[in-house]
């Protein structure tokens, strides 16, 4: 088993279909993609200003089984219907946390696969895969054991010391909105589209981020993050003041979020003594975010990972990379269940 032409490397398919992506992706010792495939499901979600569980789920069903025989075929593996003679040498998928029927999609094709192919059925938390994406384009970032991880999605926001392979220590996180779900709200709010973050991002360009001095929820508090009264703010000012610069507004809140997340992390940097700091997460792509990140880890002499825009969004490549890890871990009963409201597990 994974000795097809990557001779004796570990070959870890990956599986992830906790929101509305559906992908599936090979991966070798960890940190060389062999294949990656994402079906998006943005455009079934448009029309709703955002994700529609019972769509995202049925879309799943219907796109679960061509994702992974593509990323089989890929990786020059044996894809669907003639499987057995050269197949991955073990599963790592996604269990937690995400919508729950999303999840069981993709967790029902792990099990099926693994007890048909005979190989190790790897559970990986959602959020730990984001730790690992930064491990698929540096992998030497090993040697920058502890890092600072800023977590920024639609789902999460964390702050995360990431000690060494499975030891991490989560600094801060989210008390309401996380940062790309407030990004899509104010989206929503000023009919920029979605998702927010991009069509923000976009509508910034050129802007003042000074025009407005939105609130910065906790920013001299800790690590963990707020950005409900934020969304809020933007929504009363957008009533009492209709004509004012659309643009304006979206860099104004932008500045406001990338603020809270930009001094947070050099808060813990300064704490952790981190020798390296990672962004990740479909926010880790904005761009003003990561101008700012850079200022900071110029600043203070650390080493800044920005990932590519492919590494950003939910990937199953990051998933498996998490499993490779866990290889040696003692093998999961199949029974095991999916978890929506999963935390990461912490030393």
């Amino acid at each position: 088993m994974g000795t097809s032409k990557f001779g004796t490397s570990k070959l870890i398919l990956g599986i992830e279909t906790s929101c509305d992506e559906t992908a599936a992706a090979v991966v070798a010792d960890g940190n060389r993609v062999i294949s990656s495939v994402v079906s998006s499901q943005i455009d079934l979600h448009s029309k709703y200003g955002g994700v529609v569980p019972e769509v995202a789920s049925r879309a799943h069903v219907d796109l679960m089984i061509p994702v992974i025989n593509e990323a089989l075929i890929q990786a020059n593996l044996d894809g669907f219907p003639n499987m057995g003679k050269t197949v991955p040498d073990a599963i790592a998928v996604t269990v937690g946390p995400g919508l729950v029927g999303s999840l069981l999609v993709g967790v029902s094709a792990a099990k099926t696969l693994a007890a048909i192919w005979g190989v190790p059925f790897i559970p990986i938390n959602h959020l730990e895969g984001h730790l690992y994406a930064a491990f698929l384009e540096e992998p030497d970032l090993i040697q920058d054991f502890p890092l600072v991880v800023l977590l920024a999605s639609g789902g999460h926001t964390a702050l995360v010391e990431m000690k060494g392979h499975g030891d991490y220590i989560l600094l801060g996180e989210t008390i309401d909105d996380a940062a790309g779900e407030a990004f899509d709200k104010v989206g929503r709010i000023l009919n920029l589209g979605y998702p927010g973050g991009p069509s923000i991002d976009k509508a910034s360009m050129g802007a003042n981020p000074d025009a407005i001095k939105f609130p910065r929820s906790l920013i001299k508090e800790g690590f963990d993050f707020s950005f409900s009264g934020l969304k809020t703010s933007v929504l009363n000012f957008v009533k009492k003041n209709p004509g004012f610069s659309i643009p304006d507004i979206a860099a104004s809140f932008q500045e406001a979020v990338v603020d809270v997340l930009v001094t947070k992390t050099a808060r813990a940097i300064d704490q952790t003594g981190a020798k390296g700091l990672c962004l990740a997460g479909g926010v880790a792509a904005n761009s003003r975010l990561r101008e700012k990140i850079l200022d900071i880890c110029i600043e203070k002499n650390v080493r800044p990972f920005l990932p590519s825009p492919e590494m950003c969004t939910d990937n199953a490549a990051m998933i498996a990379a998490a499993g490779y890890w866990r290889l040696n871990e003692p093998d999961e009963s199949l029974s095991i269940g999916v978890d929506p409201s999963m935390k990461l597990v912490t030393k």
